[in-house]
């Protein structure tokens, strides 16, 4: 296992991070075996550990907290709030009133009293980030929190909460936590450069795209009933032909590009978005021991520039085959009110 520095936090923390979010009824309900994933994981190298508190309604925290029993100080644990949590429509989103109370469900849940980064899981524009960071510094002057962070935000956004931070005084993000892979580039064209020019460790979700780079979606063949995209099809790009059918080209493209460099299209994968010089850390979210198993060799892989320049010749740098995939989506686009008089 390699380490990198967290951005400017001094922190290392290993190439590939353990996310949580397939522990509980969103992915594995067996949590003797969610809690070996994690030990193994540890015993790996793996000191980097991501959870969220909306993942299966917080049973994703409480299987990590009860995992980390002993272990606790040999991890830098990441967890995130924003995402509704329950029917109270302030149980949700970026304000100070929700990031206290969500804060000390967090601690609970995870059986810590400190979160080494604590991450905005989303923007809320109907939230001033100047309260968002208000609080967020509060929790770190209060010894709850070690550092504070942002997810899938829009490089704009990533600026402003830095001039904002700058300006007011407030602790400044030092973590961006977003979607990045060989079928999902569109970090590279805008957010990437922007947290390399203000510091910012990055966290690399969806690494393999949501199981298209693992080899288990090819042309040819039957998709395993318990995959992903068939547990959730309304969610992921099996129920749009046309991004399917071009996902499927590529993968067909990079299996013989992965063998002929000696490895498995997971580790080219892998590889791939750890040779990003912004990149600190690629999160991988295994349901299960073997799917972790398959993963940790690709923290060792180190592609050479002619593999990379293939791989841009398949997928251009800075497109996406879905624009989905970015993760969050403004909301001047989802709301004709928002664009239109």
């Amino acid at each position: 296992m390699r380490y990198r520095t967290l951005g400017r936090t001094g922190i290392q923390v290993s190439t590939l991070s353990l996310g949580a979010m397939m522990f509980g009824s969103w992915g594995n309900t067996d949590e003797a075996e969610c809690r070996r994933i994690i030990g193994t994981a540890l015993d790996a190298g793996i000191n980097l550990v991501d959870t969220a508190d909306v993942y299966a309604a917080g049973q994703s925290e409480e299987i990590v907290g009860r995992a980390l029993r002993g272990r606790r100080d040999d991890v830098v644990l990441a967890t995130k709030f924003h995402e509704p949590m329950g029917d109270d429509r302030n149980r949700r989103g970026n304000s100070r009133r929700w990031i206290m109370r969500a804060v000390e469900d967090s601690l609970r849940r995870l059986q810590t009293d400190w979160i080494d980064v604590y991450q905005v899981h989303r923007p809320d524009p109907a939230t001033d980030v100047d309260e968002t960071l208000g609080a967020l510094s509060d929790l770190i002057r209060q010894g709850k929190v070690r550092y504070v962070g942002s997810s899938a935000f829009p490089a704009e956004e990533i600026v402003e909460a830095q001039w904002v931070a700058q300006q007011r005084h407030r602790e400044r993000f030092t973590v961006e936590q977003l979607s990045y892979s060989v079928l999902a580039r569109q970090a590279e064209a805008g957010t990437l450069p922007t947290c390399q020019r203000h510091g910012l460790g990055v966290l690399v979700f969806s690494p393999l795209n949501g199981g298209w780079l693992t080899g288990k979606y090819r042309l040819a063949g039957e998709v395993d009933t318990d995959s992903r995209a068939v547990r959730n099809s309304d969610h992921f790009d099996f129920a749009t032909e046309e991004i399917r059918a071009r996902k499927l080209a590529v993968v067909e493209e990079l299996v013989p590009l992965a063998a002929e460099a000696g490895l498995s299209l997971i580790d080219l994968a892998l590889g791939f978005v750890l040779a990003h010089p912004a990149v600190t850390s690629a999160i991988v979210g295994p349901r299960t021991l073997p799917q972790l198993t398959s993963q940790l060799g690709g923290a060792d892989v180190e592609l050479p520039a002619e593999l990379l320049d293939r791989i841009d010749a398949l997928v251009a740098p800075g497109s996406a085959v879905n624009p989905a995939d970015a993760g969050y989506r403004p909301a001047a686009l989802r709301d004709p009110a928002l664009r239109r008089r």
